[in-house]
């Protein structure tokens, strides 16, 4: 894409053509995942944690029918309180473009700009994937099939814990998606430090990390994104007995009440956060966080490998 039609702010321009570490942030967590005024204040938050590890930050959304890489202050700030502010997955960019709108970006969409952007390390809470009773709603986040052609390393801390983790996991691998878990033997589950199922591959460090980037670069094939696969700590994630039984009287909820499609997703994280008192959002806002610094460590590794194999190639 032309920068006339996704606008890089100058900082984002200028640490990309100089090959400094930038780390995509999600605008969704903003517009629709907090509260009003703490959503503006965990997202400076998580800008600051991602400047503070060494990167520097691209948040995104859609302006005006502008898709933009990199936000100012006025734009957090609109993105955080304008209630007019839609939630665009990557389906919906091309219309709200044409249409002039705004919207904060979800993961396929946020996957999908940077990459575009030559942004190559992107951070984010929890990724959708295959909702339970699938064979029956053949309900499936987008994000999946995106990630599938779009090569870019998401430091999430697994899929939703609502999902079917195990049906996503093999979806996964159908489309031919990487997954590392980041010092951990078993898959993330979100507000759950495990989900109890393993993953092939484990890594310990950004290094290994960024290692595994420049191996994905240097086979070349499809354009699949790579997910590392970081847990909330142990202490800060959510009581796994009250996690338990608050979602199995959530789904119940979900059968008597006739929810389905779409509809599924946000009224379980909103139940969740109701009959937890909350717990559950913090342990969501533990995972960002951890994920966020993570990302800017594993950018800074990235672009310090990618300096010096420049410095020692030939002239």
């Amino acid at each position: 894409m032309s920068e006339t039609t996704v606008m890089l702010s100058e900082e984002v321009r200028e640490a990309l053509a100089a090959h400094r570490p930038v780390v995509a942030l999600e605008s969704t967590i903003i517009a629709h995942g907090l509260p009003r005024p703490r959503n503006l204040a965990v997202a400076e938050e998580l800008e600051s944690l991602v400047r503070a590890g060494g990167a520097v930050p691209a948040t995104i959304a859609v302006l005006d029918g502008v898709p933009r890489v990199g936000l100012d202050k006025a734009q957090l700030e609109r993105v955080a309180s304008d209630p007019a502010v839609r939630k665009l997955g990557h389906r919906d960019l091309a219309p709200a473009v044409a249409a002039g709108a705004s919207g904060a970006t979800t993961v396929s969409a946020t996957a999908f700009l940077a990459a575009r952007a030559g942004i190559r390390v992107f951070a984010t809470g929890g990724l959708g994937g295959v909702h339970r009773a699938w064979t029956e709603t053949q309900d499936e986040s987008a994000d999946l099939r995106l990630l599938a052609g779009t090569r870019i390393a998401v430091v999430c801390a697994g899929v939703k814990s609502i999902l079917d983790v195990p049906a996503t996991l093999q979806r996964l691998e159908t489309l031919g998606v990487g997954v590392l878990g980041y010092g951990t033997d078993r898959f993330p589950g979100f507000y759950l430090a495990s989900s109890g199922e393993p993953v092939d591959w484990t890594v310990w460090t950004p290094e290994e990390v960024a290692a595994v980037i420049r191996a994905q670069d240097a086979l070349g094939g499809p354009e699949a994104a790579l997910i590392v696969a970081n847990p909330v700590p142990e202490d800060e994630q959510l009581d796994p007995a009250l996690h338990d039984r608050v979602l199995a009287r959530g789904l119940a909820e979900c059968r008597e009440r006739g929810i389905g499609g779409q509809a599924v997703t946000p009224f379980l994280l909103e139940y969740l956060t109701r009959h937890t008192d909350g717990a559950s959002l913090e342990a969501n806002l533990a995972a960002v966080r951890g994920n966020v610094r993570l990302a800017a460590r594993i950018a800074t590794a990235w672009a310090s490998a990618a300096r010096a194999m420049r410095t020692r190639a030939p002239r």
